[in-house]
């Protein structure tokens, strides 16, 4: 008995190229190295007295109004059948201790830039530090983001001033591409989506309130709302970001995704 086979895309009178999407390997030829060094950044800053770990990210972003997206619940609402584009969006930026399990969002009803970014982190750390009045330096998880990346020159020099500022030195430690996954503060999100899920984030006080009663590994979050409008494509010129590059240190090896800046440097401009 003859065996029949599948039919090939050539076969079914289609191209390869239009038949189908060619797999794309969501790998980088540094992407275990760069798992390597996380794991070795991470575990040092845990066992440290010295250190504190953070994991920041900035969620999708949360159109506002009486959608249904595709939730269930248990009282009678109504909503509309198709997410047509809202008047109103917030993106939330989560700020999670992972060794403490306390997570800090900020909703930004402008622009997740890089401004916003250093912003939030600027204000977490002045509500936060006392709690840790031994800590001399902050290690950093992120993801490749396009507003928070090594080489997005704002976010760099906004970092440097940062550690400037608030006198403290900063480890930044990047996810590699396609696995931001893997950053701790991703798994709140999941747990955010669950809690609103079915509900209607139909005004901004629905989505604040959500927020604060949402719990993981049993804390609520202190959520911030941040009103201020952020430009966008705000960019260093390349002499000012030759000079701010002089102000970090990349690693040997890995330079692009282990960044240290030491506040040391700028203690007598300070004092």
């Amino acid at each position: 008995m003859r065996r029949s086979h599948s039919p090939t895309f050539e076969s079914a009178g289609l191209s390869r190229a239009r038949g189908a999407q060619k797999y794309t390997k969501k790998k980088i030829a540094e992407t275990d190295a760069i798992f390597a060094q996380i794991k070795c950044v991470n575990e040092e800053a845990d066992a440290s007295e010295t250190m504190l770990r953070i994991s920041c990210d900035a969620k999708a972003v949360v159109k506002i109004g009486a959608f249904s997206r595709l939730g269930n619940s248990r009282v009678n609402v109504r909503a509309a059948d198709h997410d047509f584009r809202g008047d109103e969006v917030v993106i939330p930026y989560g700020i999670f201790l992972p060794k403490y399990g306390a997570l800090s969002l900020y909703l930004c009803r402008s622009k997740a830039t890089a401004d916003f970014i250093v912003d939030c982190l600027s204000s977490w750390w002045l509500n936060t530090k006392a709690c840790f009045p031994q800590v001399t330096k902050l290690v950093i998880d992120l993801d490749n983001g396009p507003e928070n990346h090594s080489r997005r020159t704002q976010f760099m020099k906004r970092m440097v001033d940062f550690s400037a500022q608030h006198q403290i030195d900063v480890r930044l430690a990047y996810y590699p591409p396609y696995h931001s996954k893997y950053n701790s503060v991703e798994r709140c999100w999941g747990v955010l989506e669950q809690h609103w899920n079915g509900g209607l984030l139909d005004s901004l006080d629905a989505v604040v309130g959500y927020a604060k009663s949402m719990t993981y590994k049993g804390h609520s979050p202190v959520v911030h709302v941040i009103n201020q409008v952020y430009q966008t494509g705000v960019r260093l010129t390349q002499a000012l970001m030759a000079e701010i590059e002089m102000q970090i240190s990349r690693f040997e090896t890995l330079g692009r995704w282990f960044i240290d800046i030491s506040c040391s440097q700028f203690r007598e401009a300070v004092t």
